[in-house]
């Protein structure tokens, strides 16, 4: 509900600050005090068109500021919260809107500057009003099914509807990529196959490319690595004075020195000890040059080898670690070519199966909107007579669109509400036909056919007497009010019948302060509202006799709550 309403230096209005009551609200005055101001205030909040007019003359700006506390399951939280509008926990809503003279307006949603499409993406969910064309929710198609569906009780089986046609949209999609990417595949089946099998017959190993730059380092050294071997086993082995004679000649020398000297006994045993490491080391120098022949073949094949190498990791990567990579990839492609038939048919049979599913669930909502359509109908028919409309003619509209873009995430149907106000005039759409007044009483219907179950926290009711009074104003009046136990209503009036029936009555009042026109609203107590009415009643010059009826409309009114 509105809690507070501060309005500043906006048209007539200097400043204006209300507090609001749950309830039905009545705002009451004499023609031009500036009742329609209030409603243009209302209108900013939701998304209507700021002008410069808007600015009072001697401003800068307008201000326009209210604040909302939302029930926790009104529909508008989930998109506010969508919106980051609003936290997860929080339910006061403050919506601040500045017109500038200077053309520079801003928008606050609870402080945060905001674009003015989030403002008006929360349209009727917010503040319904009804009484100009341009904002009357119930000229939007969204608005009109939505209207169907809340009445008819088909939120669940929408929902149903919807969640289906997301999995029919992901299974097309699905299908799609499947499609696309085969195709890509298949154009470069021959590419990824004569790839696979490069690297499948080069049989790349780990560790290969280091083992074969070890081996053709040695290969390409083979003539100098056999001299040195050769040099080395010749001074360690090969002949009279080579290092194995001479320590063999140093023992001797030992063994007759610990003869003499037992001190010197172990000496002869490290001189034996050496001598075994020695010939271990010329044994493995002689084998080493035996094997070391040089072998230019294998040097080719190496070098061949090696080059083959270099080659794939240029081709398909920069080591041979990226190589081994690739043969995978391209395995795992080439299985993706070959089951690609098998998965495009299952992602086909997948979307025949959703779409059966999804349109199974379209038929039924299709079934049961139009059911409800004729019930809607039927319903407001009977508000309307009540308030002398019996003339009207209400039809509701239910088409099935056919062909797969008709799909959507409502179902497939198209609805239309139309109306014929006067006699042997043809059915057309609300918006041609309708005048305000005639709009708002139409919407009243509805809104009170739909009262427990429409979720706009927030109705305002202008125009919505425009031609009527007696017993159907007095009808009105108790339609009015009855709504308020659903909703927070407000409703501009000139009818006694009605203001009579308001839990709360505001007056609006023109004076001049200063030499300038400003335009006052403030809450009447219980004698300034029998006043009011009165005047009402009975015109400039108020008769104790409609003080007397005055008193009675509203005590009659509360007696019937």
């Amino acid at each position: 509900m509105l809690t507070e309403l501060r309005i500043s230096n906006f048209a007539v209005i200097e400043h204006l600050s209300l507090t609001i009551e749950s309830g039905f609200q009545v705002f009451t005055g004499e023609t031009g005090a500036g009742k329609s101001i209030l409603v243009d205030a209302l209108t900013l909040l939701v998304g209507g068109r700021a002008s410069v007019d808007l600015v009072r003359s001697d401003a800068e700006e307008a201000v326009v500021e209210a604040a909302f506390s939302l029930s926790a399951t009104t529909p508008v939280i989930e998109r506010l919260r969508e919106t980051g509008s609003l936290g997860p926990r929080e339910t006061e809503l403050i919506i601040r809107r500045v017109v500038s003279r200077t053309g520079r307006n801003r928008i606050y949603v609870n402080s945060n500057l905001t674009a003015l499409h989030v403002l008006q993406s929360l349209g009727g969910t917010l503040i319904d009003i009804h009484g100009q064309h341009e904002q009357q929710s119930l000229l939007s198609a969204h608005a009109q099914l939505d209207v169907l569906d809340a009445f008819g009780h088909l939120k669940d089986l929408r929902r149903e509807y919807a969640s289906q046609y997301e999995q029919w949209r992901a299974s097309q999609r699905a299908l799609e990529e499947a499609v696309r990417a085969a195709a890509e595949r298949a154009q470069n089946e021959e590419v990824i196959r004569f790839q696979y099998r490069e690297l499948v017959d080069a049989d790349v190993r780990q560790g290969e490319e280091e083992a074969l730059t070890a081996e053709h380092h040695r290969l390409s050294h083979a003539q100098r690595l056999g001299e040195l071997v050769r040099e080395a086993y010749e001074l360690l082995y090969g002949g009279d004075a080579s290092i194995l004679s001479g320590l063999g000649a140093v023992r001797e020398r030992l063994r007759e020195l610990s003869s003499i000297d037992p001190g010197a006994g172990d000496w002869a045993a490290f001189c034996d000890g050496a001598t075994v490491q020695l010939r271990e080391l010329a044994q493995r120098c002689r084998d080493y040059q035996r094997g070391l022949e040089s072998d230019p073949a294998r040097l080719g094949v190496v070098e061949e080898r090696l080059d083959r190498l270099q080659r794939l990791k240029k081709k398909h990567g920069g080591s041979v670690d990226s190589l081994l990579t690739r043969v995978e990839e391209l395995k795992k492609q080439i299985q993706e070519l070959e089951g690609s038939e098998t998965r495009t048919a299952e992602l086909g049979q997948q979307v025949v199966e959703d779409h059966a599913l999804m349109e199974a669930l379209a038929n039924r909502l299709s079934d049961d909107r139009a059911r409800a359509a004729r019930n809607l109908e039927t319903r407001v028919k009977e508000e309307l007579t009540a308030l002398r409309m019996d003339q009207t003619r209400l039809q509701i509209g239910v088409e099935q669109d056919r062909g797969e873009s008709a799909f959507g995430p409502t179902g497939r149907d198209r609805v239309e509400y139309l109306m014929s106000a006067n006699p042997g005039e043809p059915l057309q759409p609300l918006a041609r036909v309708a005048s305000g007044g005639e709009l708002s009483r139409v919407m009243l219907a509805i809104k009170t056919v739909l009262a427990e179950t429409d979720g706009v926290p927030v109705l305002v009711f202008d125009e919505v007497d425009a031609g009527i009074g007696g017993a159907v104003a007095a009808v009105m009046g108790q339609r009015l009010r009855a709504l308020a136990d659903y909703h927070q209503v407000f409703c501009i009036t000139h009818l006694p019948q009605i203001a009579s029936q308001a839990g709360t009555h505001f007056l609006v009042e023109k004076g001049v302060v200063k030499k300038r026109t400003v335009t006052r609203v403030r809450r009447l107590d219980e004698r300034e509202r029998r006043e009011e009415v009165a005047r009402m009643l009975g015109g400039l010059a108020i008769t104790q006799a409609a003080r007397d009826t005055a008193a009675e409309m509203i005590g009659e009114a509360k007696r019937e709550l």
